[in-house]
C-alpha cells in the first residue's frame, strides 16, 4: 500500500456513524436534530479541542461570505464551527473516505449543508480551482504527510493572493524518540512530525510570510488534566469521543501524546501565514 492508503486504513473506522450516533444517543442528543455543541466531544481530534478551534477561527480573522478550504477536515467539527460561528462558505477535503461521510452526514443533521461540504481526496493534489479561496485551514494533519513541500505549494495554489492558510499542528520541540502509538499513527512508518523551524523554511519556500506563531501547550496540558480530573472524579477513566473515534488502544494513545507534549518534546504549535 501507498502511504496515503495506509494513513486511510488507519483512520477507517468501519461502522463509525453508527457509533457516534449511539455514543451521542446514550447522552441523552436527539441524533436527529443536533446543534453544534452537542457533537464537541465527539468531532474534534485535535489537542485543546474545541477551546483551540474557537481561539484559532479567531486569529484567521473570519467573516461571513469568505471562501475556507479545510484539508484534512476528518469528522467536521471545526469547519461547522467556522460556518454557523461565521458565516464562512467552507469546503472539506479527507483522505478517509468514512470520514467524509460522515462529516457530511453529521453537517446535515445539524442543518449547515448549505454552506458546508466535505469531498475525499489528496491534500498532495487538491481538487480546487487555483486562488479559489480566501482562508485555507489545516489542523492536526501534516503528522501524516511526508512531503510538506508539496502540501504547502498546493495550498498556496488554491489561496488568492492576500488570503491566509492556518494550521494548527504538532511539532516536534527537540531532539527524542516518539513513543508510538500514536493518535496519528501506531508506529513510524506513516508519522512525519518535524520541527516549527522546517515548517517556517518551506511556508517561505512556497510563498508564504508567516505573521502569527503561538505554542499551545498549555491549553492542551489544562485541558487535559481537566478531563482526567472528571474522568477521576465520575469514578471513569474515559473519553468516549476518542475510544469511538481509535478504538481499546486510545488510552495509551493518548497518553503518549499527552506525556510527549508535558515534556516539551512536541507541542500543538499554532502559526497564520499570508499568502504573497
Amino acid at each position: 500500500m501507498s502511504t496515503e492508503e495506509k494513513v486511510a486504513s488507519h483512520y477507517t473506522h468501519g461502522s463509525l456513524e453508527t457509533a457516534i450516533l449511539q455514543t451521542l444517543a446514550a447522552d441523552g442528543k436527539d441524533i436527529e436534530n443536533l446543534r453544534i455543541r452537542d457533537l464537541t466531544d465527539v468531532d474534534e481530534f485535535h489537542l485543546g479541542r474545541h477551546a483551540a478551534t474557537v481561539d484559532f477561527a479567531r486569529d484567521l480573522d473570519l467573516a461571513a461570505g469568505l471562501r475556507l478550504a479545510d484539508i484534512g477536515s476528518g469528522l467536521g467539527g471545526p469547519a461547522r464551527h467556522f460556518a454557523d460561528s461565521y458565516g464562512c462558505i467552507v469546503s472539506g477535503i479527507d483522505l478517509t473516505e468514512e470520514f467524509v461521510q460522515v462529516a457530511n452526514s453529521l453537517t446535515a443533521r445539524c442543518g449547515l449543508e448549505d454552506l458546508v461540504s466535505f469531498r475525499q481526496g489528496s491534500a498532495l493534489a487538491l481538487p480546487f480551482e487555483s486562488g479559489s479561496f480566501d482562508r485555507v485551514t489545516l489542523i492536526h494533519v501534516g503528522m501524516n504527510i511526508e512531503d510538506k513541500a508539496r502540501l504547502f505549494s498546493e495550498i498556496r495554489r488554491i489561496l488568492e493572493p492576500g488570503g491566509r492558510f492556518g494550521l494548527y499542528e504538532i511539532m516536534q520541540m527537540r531532539e527524542g524518540t516518539l513513543p508510538y502509538p500514536m493518535p496519528w499513527a501506531m508506529a513510524p512508518e506513516t508519522s512525519f512530525v518535524c520541527s516549527p523551524d522546517v515548517y517556517r523554511h518551506l511556508l517561505d519556500e512556497a510563498g508564504f510570510t508567516v505573521e502569527l506563531e503561538q505554542d499551545r501547550s498549555a491549553l492542551a496540558i489544562r485541558l487535559a488534566h481537566e478531563a482526567r480530573a472528571r474522568a477521576a472524579a465520575a469514578g471513569e477513566a474515559r473519553d468516549l469521543g476518542f475510544r469511538t473515534l481509535m478504538g481499546p488502544r486510545a488510552g495509551e494513545r493518548m497518553s503518549n501524546v499527552n506525556v510527549s507534549v508535558e515534556g516539551g518534546l512536541l507541542a500543538p504549535i499554532e502559526m497564520i501565514a499570508k499568502a504573497i
